[in-house]
């Protein structure tokens, strides 16, 4: 049995994750939606039991119905011949969102996550339902109204960050860009010129604290670990300067323990990586999450 990993083609967690499979003799079926439909095909036929056929990449095969579980993580978008329109492409866009995705997300095996629990996990409500499970959310406010930021700075009485709601990585300029958390200067309130564009997530900052913690829930399984920043970017966001991160294994207490785990059954998910601030005074305090390959709320 096979697991289908469905993730861009460059990316380093999968690649040490499909070496540990290859030690333990699991066979690995690893695509990328851009492939489809030039390199990548998929013939299937619905039966007594469902949807069943071949997923065939340029050098190998999987069947659906040999497929044990699937890791869907940061799969990229489709990818279609040069030449076609632009109202050709939205049409085929569309075409392969029904039929490719509809089919294959239906493939009855446990999800690491399943893409439509994940589409239910926008950053929003992950914040909303962390609340409604006892975890601690930092006051919080979603607007595409500059003055709305103002007064909220001012309720808040202290410094904001800015965080992204949806893609932590952006392709520009022919490369790639990680959107981190920033902290925003008290002098930019005066300037908040783009922010009527779109939506935007401000959220208190959190501070002074002694470190953070990264908590990995697979399944009813438990990971936790301080994570200790030394530089003044890792202490904005750690993931700006991972070689300044030490770490330690802890404990989370058993309160922020089931608020976690009702979050992930409320969402549906089997794997969920949820980040804390923890205060000087040891207790882990407003939680930030990511879900499923995780999205990174906060």
């Amino acid at each position: 049995m096979t697991v289908l990993v469905l993730a861009r083609d460059i990316d380093s967690q999968v690649d040490r994750v499909a070496a540990q499979l290859a030690t333990r003799d699991v066979p690995v079926f690893r695509t990328f939606l851009a492939a489809f439909p030039q390199s990548l095909t998929l013939d299937t036929r619905l039966g007594p039991d469902g949807w069943d056929g071949e997923l065939a990449g340029a050098h190998s095969s999987v069947r659906l119905s040999d497929i044990r579980s699937v890791w869907y993580r940061q799969p990229s978008h489709f990818e279609f011949p040069a030449g076609m329109s632009s109202s050709e492409r939205r049409h085929a866009a569309g075409e392969a969102r029904s039929g490719f995705s509809g089919t294959l997300s239906r493939v009855n095996v446990p999800w690491v996550n399943h893409p439509a629990r994940i589409a239910d996990a926008v950053k929003p409500a992950q914040l909303a339902v962390a609340r409604a499970c006892g975890l601690r959310v930092p006051a919080t406010l979603v607007t595409n109204r500059p003055e709305s930021v103002r007064r909220f700075a001012v309720d808040v009485g202290g410094p904001l960050a800015v965080k992204s709601m949806s893609a932590a990585v952006l392709a520009e300029a022919g490369g790639v860009k990680v959107v981190f958390t920033r902290r925003l200067d008290p002098a930019e309130l005066d300037d908040l010129r783009g922010v009527e564009t779109t939506m935007h997530l401000f959220q208190e900052f959190i501070e002074p604290k002694a470190f953070e913690a990264r908590v990995t829930v697979v399944r009813d399984r438990i990971f936790a670990a301080a994570i200790h920043a030394s530089s003044d970017a890792s202490k904005v966001d750690f993931r700006a300067d991972y070689d300044s991160l030490t770490y330690t294994i802890i404990e989370p207490p058993g309160h922020v323990t089931t608020g976690m785990l009702a979050f992930m059954r409320a969402f549906g998910l089997l794997f969920g990586a949820f980040d804390f601030a923890v205060t000087p005074g040891g207790r882990l305090d407003h939680v930030r999450m990511q879900s499923g390959r995780g999205v990174r709320m906060a």
